[in-house]
């Protein structure tokens, strides 16, 4: 060993952020619920988020932030519960706003023009009354940057929702947003980004629901 590689200063730890989708509630797959206010898990939701819980065990988690809504704060109860973290929230994580579209079902949207494009052009696509998609992601990126900032070298788990979660992913994989609905987030799911200094981000998991992660942080 060389005096210069002995004197080297160790490589930093990279910055883990945890995205994990809200459990299922009694509306998942049939409704556009957007931000409005009432919505909780459903039985099938809680089981799921008592399973993110699980999954954390021996992962040295620093930080736990949540969308300020119901569902979201609900999911991460249980992995505060275990990990001895106060849930923070963060608006940055909340659900895109759906404007006008809020409450309605999918059904009856899919049956508009402008669906098609929320499916292939989202990134020319703004919700009546609402957001763009360009928008959320900007949020959501913005948001994770400051918390990546925040616990440099930590670990953080984010309670957020389906398509910034998705634009999240796709941001960080470099990809057009205008193939983020490729991208399958789960209710319950885990995806994880890496970020290094000096680096581009690195996407070590998507819509992961079964191992542990504990792995991913090596003792």
């Amino acid at each position: 060993m060389t005096e210069a590689t002995a004197s080297a200063p160790p490589t930093p730890p990279s910055t883990l952020l945890l995205l994990v989708r809200h459990g299922q509630t009694p509306t998942t797959g049939m409704v556009l619920p957007g931000r409005a206010a009432g919505l909780h898990l459903s039985d099938r939701g809680r089981v799921q988020a008592e399973r993110v819980a699980e999954r954390l065990a021996g992962l040295p988690v620093d930080a736990i932030y949540s969308s300020p809504l119901e569902r979201a704060r609900e999911t991460a109860a249980p992995a505060a519960a275990c990990t001895g973290r106060n849930v923070i929230l963060h608006a940055g994580l909340i659900e895109c706003d759906f404007g006008e579209w809020t409450g309605a079902t999918l059904a009856e949207i899919a049956r508009l023009p402008e669906w098609q494009s929320v499916q292939h052009t989202p990134s020319e696509f703004s919700f009546p009354g609402g957001e763009s998609f360009q928008q959320m992601q900007a949020r959501m990126v913005g948001a994770l940057e400051e918390l990546r900032t925040a616990h440099a070298g930590g670990v953080v788990v984010c309670f957020s929702h389906a398509d910034p979660i998705k634009a999240a992913v796709s941001h960080a994989l470099g990809t057009h947003l205008d193939l983020f609905q490729r991208i399958v987030v789960s209710p319950g799911s885990v995806s994880v980004i890496s970020y290094a200094e000096g680096q581009s981000p690195a996407v070590l998991t998507v819509n992961s629901t079964l191992e542990p992660l504990s792995g991913l942080r090596a003792p």
